[in-house]
């Protein structure tokens, strides 16, 4: 078997070459087999996770979507807040934080209308910014189209 990768094709040796419950049976290719106290701690931390598995899946999707758009409301504070402000930056995270708020409008329970007022909020202080620092304002990121062509300004 082998594995494409930008730097080329790699072959990817089978777990079934080593013998069964050989030390780094299950590490990485190219890497030397694991102690028995690396075994033992990887198992610890595969328990972990399935543990912080098992409790994200009791908490509802629509509490864990208006968290991560919540992420996106302070990247854009904090390219809103740059001196100068970073608008093209900033304009990502609120459009990205419009598109979860409005493609799931009505599904997002008791926290929508925080979300909302926090998205018209961030629109309106990138609206302001932009009318003060115009293109001083606006550090375009690569490959980025020109700040007055972005859905952001229009809400």
């Amino acid at each position: 078997m082998s594995l494409w990768t930008p730097g080329g094709e790699h072959a990817v040796p089978d777990d079934n070459d080593r013998p069964a419950g050989a030390p780094g049976a299950a590490g990485a290719p190219g890497q030397p087999p694991l102690t028995p106290e690396q075994e033992a701690e990887a198992a610890q931390i595969a328990a972990e996770m399935a543990d912080v598995r098992a409790q994200l899946a009791q908490v509802p999707a629509a509490q864990v979507v208006a968290n991560h758009a919540m992420g996106c409301w302070e990247l854009a504070a904090i390219h809103l807040s740059a001196q100068p402000p970073n608008l093209t930056e900033a304009q990502i995270a609120i459009d990205a934080f419009g598109a979860l708020t409005e493609v799931l409008q009505g599904r997002l329970g008791e926290d929508e209308a925080t979300l909302q007022d926090a998205l018209a909020q961030l629109r309106l202080a990138f609206v302001q910014l932009k009318a003060t620092f115009g293109d001083e304002g606006a550090e375009p990121a690569e490959g980025a189209a020109p700040a007055e062509d972005a859905p952001v300004t229009e809400g």
